[in-house]
């Protein structure tokens, strides 16, 4: 996890540290829903979406529109696993680092 939510780089990078930690916590949530025993009906979509994110966050410079689009079918698929709930509020945390949505 940042330390803070300042927009410094990774030692020796220029990459932003908003992409490390959502690289890092889609990384993390991709590997425990490999991992994941049960197979629940939306678990391709949940698969498919956290691809789209690890993709974006090798890009660098993610949508935002994009990510929160990611992240509202992810929890949609996976939102009933209790076991993958500590995994999906760290990729909800990792895309409020760019910004939090506007209020309609």
């Amino acid at each position: 996890m940042l330390r803070s939510l300042g927009q410094r780089s990774v030692a020796g990078s220029d990459e932003d540290p908003r992409v490390a930690e959502l690289r890092t916590a889609v990384s993390r949530l991709r590997r425990e829903l490999a991992a994941h025993p049960a197979e629940f009906p939306d678990r391709g979509i949940a698969e498919d979406e956290l691809a789209c994110l690890a993709a974006m966050a090798i890009t660098g410079s993610p949508e935002i529109p994009r990510l929160r689009r990611s992240l509202l079918l992810i929890a949609g698929a996976i939102g009933s696993v209790s076991a993958l709930a500590r995994g999906l509020s760290d990729v909800r945390t990792a895309v409020d680092l760019f910004g939090k949505p506007p209020h309609r």
